[in-house]
């Protein structure tokens, strides 16, 4: 069982949305190290080990300095994550750059800022030596196709448009290594949200055998492994978290056993963690404006899927609790719902609740990763902010609310007023 907490009281959240008016997003700095700082010890059974923050989980700047602080790098995709990463002090070869159909200025500015790419395809060797030059240290994503089975939110492998086969990376390390790279990783990425323990394990081995073919098929020794991300959390109270010593110590075991008598000892492992990180510290705090009886009871929210569409695109579960009332009955059944103009607009289906009056605050827990990152303009709707509870209990703006200015920000209205539509 997971339990589902708040970190303020009615009276303390009362006080905040008075200076910061509903809805928003809190995440809670001291949860966020403490639970960094246990997935370091969990793997530091490995001669040498580095998370890499996936920054699409959570794209502020703040939360990304934190875990710097915490020796936490950075996954990112993109070239603004390139940037926030950058702007949160993780530089360097702390910053995996892994991303898929590349345009080049990305590959440029990875380059620039001295990060590890991890290239998704056997094409992107040519293309980046023509584009960016080929480094000292590079990266390939592997995809195991049907030797691994996927889930729902990433699908299976053998369908996803991710990474080299196994024939086309013992080619490409050959080739890279024909270019005159001299130290050499490998990544694979094959899950979403997964709190199998044995399937993350089984990854591990999977890679590790990689390894040892590799190296028997191309002599490059790889400097380290990225098992890659997909650690899952107890979205539902049901659920049971996934324990990372027991995580970390069945990867050893298999470490243990394919690598050391290897003779490939010491390699570095690697990881991309982004919703394990942050997820279950991050609330989306709501209003509860509206009260609507039809064929079913609807309460209405002043946030929306705008704001936190995992629901609505995964059918995804968010415990969703009252503030003032986590202990009362759940006597009522309710579709909890935002106002855009989409019929999946909904936080909850059919959820067994205690009473929800005008006014109350509805929170909506596991909301730090995937959250805000995700949200989006449709239907003109603004995008809400986030605050920060510091670990000396203060609580800081990180992110404003959007505005209409910034909504319209990126057009022309200057040509909009000159502009002759006849």
């Amino acid at each position: 069982m997971s339990i589902k907490q708040f970190p303020l009281s009615k009276a303390q959240l009362a006080e905040l949305v008075s200076r910061y008016p509903t809805p928003f997003y809190l995440y809670d700095e001291a949860a966020i190290r403490e639970n960094a700082r246990r997935i370091t010890r969990a793997f530091s059974v490995f001669p040498a080990y580095l998370q890499h923050f996936a920054v699409k989980a959570l794209p502020n700047p703040f939360i990304l300095k934190i875990l710097a602080n915490e020796g936490f790098g950075a996954d990112c995709a993109s070239l603004p994550e390139l940037l926030l990463a950058d702007l949160a002090g993780i530089k360097g070869e702390a910053v995996m750059f892994t991303s898929n159909e590349t345009p080049a200025h990305e590959y440029q500015k990875a380059r620039e800022l001295g990060a590890v790419i991890n290239l998704d395809d056997l094409s992107h060797i040519e293309f980046l030596e023509q584009n960016a030059g080929i480094p000292e240290l590079i990266s390939c994503r592997y995809n195991p196709g049907p030797l691994k089975g996927g889930n729902a939110i990433i699908g299976k492998p053998e369908e996803a448009k991710y990474g080299f086969t196994r024939e086309q990376i013992i080619e490409g390390f050959k080739q890279l290594k024909a270019k005159g790279v001299r130290r050499f990783a490998l990544h694979t990425m094959v899950a979403s949200n997964e709190l199998n323990l044995d399937y993350h394990i089984e990854t591990a081995r999977i890679l590790f055998e990689l390894a040892v073919e590799i190296r028997d098929k191309t002599s490059v020794r790889l400097e380290f492994v990225n098992l890659g991300g997909g650690v899952g959390i107890p979205y539902r109270p049901e659920d049971e978290a996934l324990d990372y010593e027991t995580l970390a110590a069945g990867v050893k075991k298999v470490y243990d056993e394919i690598i050391a008598p290897a003779g490939l000892d010491p390699l570095g492992i690697h990881t991309e963690w982004g919703r394990v990180v942050t997820g279950p510290y991050g609330w989306l705090v709501t209003t509860a404006i509206h009260r609507k009886s039809i064929y079913r009871e609807y309460i209405g929210l002043d946030s929306c899927m705008a704001d936190l569409m995992r629901p609505a695109l995964y059918g995804a579960y968010h415990h969703i609790s009252v503030s003032g009332k986590e202990n009362a009955p759940a006597t009522e059944t309710y579709d909890v719902v935002g106002s855009l103009c989409e019929n999946n607009d909904k936080f909850a289906i059919q959820r067994r609740l205690p009473p929800i009056d005008i006014g109350d605050f509805v929170l909506i827990h596991d909301a730090g990763a995937h959250g805000r990152a995700m949200g989006f303009n449709y239907n003109g709707k603004l995008r809400c902010g986030e605050l920060l509870l510091r670990s000396d209990a203060s609580i800081i703006p990180i992110r404003r609310s959007e505005t209409p200015e910034d909504y319209f920000a990126t057009l022309d209205l200057a040509a909009l007023k000159r502009f002759d539509p006849c």
